[in-house]
């Protein structure tokens, strides 16, 4: 795992020197994500310098240090991941007689292009990855970011120009790419959480899409294609679904992710497992004990707050496995120094408040270890998440309802204050946590249809037009392929743009702020095309989600340390915002140049003071507006 950086400047040709030193300085600027050693690599004549900031995970010596030229002295590679099948390929006959300088997965991989092409070794790889790819013979760059969109990578085009990094800042260390704000970039963001990929906050900036190429020519020239696309694996999935028993799908699976879990196992470098306690986060911890190759180091996060603490979840997962657990319950006064630094970590704007917790448990983790695995991916592939089981039970029965009565039951339920319901939930065992924060979920979505119940649910903002007058950015690239049923679309949709830019991209800055590398093996793209090939009565029976993967987990973890309502890795953001909160975020949105010019300040003063109130829970619209403004006086 490490920090990429790099550009293409005909300009600047024949000034090696000038070259290294700005592609320097864009790789200094994430120098957080490779403490461990620093490379520059030019082609005056061409105009192009590649940059690496090196976080050592295999193969720590020099033989490893990136950028890296292949033997033939063709292909020039800058890379940030990890190839978990390189033993594999570096057996392959094609590779035969190589003279090895070390045991790297980056030669590896390299030494494929030169010997095997490009498009064979993409389709081989199995990993997560971003690359820059210098072909010093045809004057192409290729840029290519991993199939479910696990690393980031941006890069900007200007005519024959192009620069590119693993992070925004990069881009801007030395003026590669503008500032200047795309105010639909702003709307999606409002909307969402996150800036929708292939858009950036800034214009002219792209990120690349999961499981995308991108080609660079001399002459300008910009080629996209996806070598591996999501909709391909749904849909042929879809067509030749597993005909197994469950007791056949149930030995394949375990079989399956045991053999993604080992993979991910190898490291020269300490190795451990972010543990919540949960479905996802236990089966790979159990799976990672399974694979017999020594002890496990465990680590989970908590908060002494209603609702919101799991740890001891994860401790009692642990000690049944025995694991070599490390465990932190956060003051609410740590987790609030973190809020500060976000602007910084996140360089664009970005409103997951479990950002806040997955930053703590990665720092707790890397005093302990490099290399952690964790459970990201289970929610999406395996139809995890609460709305999934509400659209394959609950909506259907919701639909039945006449529209009118509906609406009814969700202006009564709005009027009454979240704080009621919370504090009558104290006294019902086993509802979920945040209980009013759901209830006024279910009136915001019971007037709707099948389509516009998950857009609602995925917005984190119901109507950006009322902060800003842009209008969103469009895209095809979220569309479901036809003939998918509405629990499947909304598995699709979220794989393809909730979990890599939000869930995917939330854990990187966070990992990779104190140089830790983050493994998600339920990613492996075998497990992902495994998933699509399963009948629901897999995914969800008698309204329970994620069946197989119980199953599994059932082997190694008894069913009452896991069977728990969902809660998230939250943190109990209307608590914070109304009291150790409150005068960060007051001076922010009562500030006179609030927005900038993009944002209407009224509406938001609005939100912020029902909030203050008690009166309604706007925690999150806040904390969307919030991050955006704290974001913007940090970067402009």
């Amino acid at each position: 795992m490490c920090g990429i950086a790099g550009l293409i400047d005909p300009s600047a040709a024949g000034e090696a020197g000038a070259l290294e030193r700005r592609a320097r300085a864009m790789a200094d600027a994430i120098a957080h994500r490779g403490p461990d050693g620093a490379g520059v690599w030019s082609e005056p004549d061409a105009g192009l310098a590649l940059a690496h900031r090196r976080l050592a995970i295999i193969d720590l010596t020099e033989a490893g240090a990136q950028p890296m030229v292949s033997a033939d002295g063709r292909y020039v590679l800058t890379y940030n991941g990890e190839i978990y099948n390189a033993e594999e390929m570096r057996a392959d006959p094609a590779l035969s007689g190589i003279a090895w300088r070390g045991h790297s997965d980056t030669e590896v991989m390299l030494e494929s292009f030169a010997r095997r092409g490009i498009e064979a070794t993409l389709a081989e790889l199995n990993g997560m990855y971003a690359f820059a790819l210098w072909d010093r013979r045809e004057r192409i760059l290729h840029l290519v970011r991993d199939r479910l969109g696990i690393k980031p990578l941006f890069f900007c085009a200007d005519g024959r120009r192009l620069s590119f990094a693993s992070e925004l800042k990069a881009m801007h260390a030395r003026g590669e790419a503008g500032r200047q704000i795309d105010p639909s970039a702003v709307a999606s963001f409002l909307r969402f959480g996150y800036v929708p990929a292939p858009f950036s906050i800034f214009e002219g900036v792209e990120k690349l899409l999961p499981g995308e190429a991108v080609s660079f020519h001399a002459d300008g020239r910009l080629e996209r294609r996806h070598y591996w696309r999501l909709a391909e694996a749904a849909t042929a999935g879809l067509a030749d679904p597993l005909r197994f028993s469950d007791a056949q799908a149930e030995e394949a699976l375990d079989a399956l992710l045991g053999d993604a879990i080992a993979r991910q196992m190898i490291s020269d470098v300490p190795l451990g497992a972010f543990l919540s306690g949960g479905i996802d986060s236990s089966a790979v911890a159990a799976l990672m004990v399974a694979a017999g190759k020594g002890p496990v180091r465990t680590f989970s996060i908590g908060f002494d707050s209603f609702g919101f603490d799991e740890s001891r979840h994860a401790a009692a997962v642990a000690r049944h496995l025995g694991t070599e657990h490390t465990q932190l319950t956060a003051t609410a006064e740590e987790a609030l120094r973190v809020v500060p630094t976000l602007p910084q970590m996140y360089d664009e704007p970005f409103a997951d408040s479990s950002q806040i917790p997955t930053h703590l448990v990665s720092r707790l983790t890397r005093e302990h270890v490099t290399v952690a695995l964790s459970g990201d991916g289970g929610d999406e592939l395996f139809a995890g998440y609460n709305r999934y089981a509400m659209a394959g039970v609950r909506w259907p029965q919701i639909e039945r309802v006449p529209q009118p009565m509906r609406v009814a039951m969700a202006a009564a339920i709005a009027r009454i204050p979240v704080g009621a319901i919370d504090a009558l939930a104290r006294f019902v065992p086993g509802l979920p946590g945040q209980p009013g924060d759901k209830a006024m979920k279910v009136a915001s979505v019971l007037p709707l249809d099948a389509e516009g119940l998950y857009r609602r649910l995925v917005s984190q903002v119901p109507d950006p037009s009322l902060h800003i007058a842009a209008a969103e950015h469009g895209s095809d690239f979220g569309r479901p392929p036809a003939g998918l049923d509405f629990i499947d679309r909304m598995r699709f949709t979220d794989t393809l743009t909730y979990l890599p830019d939000d869930i995917l991209q939330k854990i990187d800055r966070a990992s990779m702020a104190v140089a830790l590398e983050a493994r998600p093996p339920l990613l492996d793209h075998r497990v992902v095309e495994f998933a699509w090939r399963l009948p629901r009565r897999f995914l969800i029976r008698e309204g329970r989600s994620k069946w197989l993967l119980r199953r599994v987990l059932d082997r190694y973890v008894p069913e009452e340390l896991i069977d728990r309502p969902k809660m998230g890795f939250g943190v109990p953001l209307a608590e914070w915002l109304r009291g150790p909160l409150k005068s960060w975020a007051s001076e922010l949105i009562e500030a006179e140049d609030y927005g900038g010019g993009l944002l209407y300040p009224q509406p938001a003063r609005d939100l912020w003071r029902a909030h203050l109130s008690g009166g309604r829970n706007h925690a999150y619209q806040l904390w969307m507006l919030l991050s955006f403004e704290a974001w913007r006086r940090h970067w402009l």
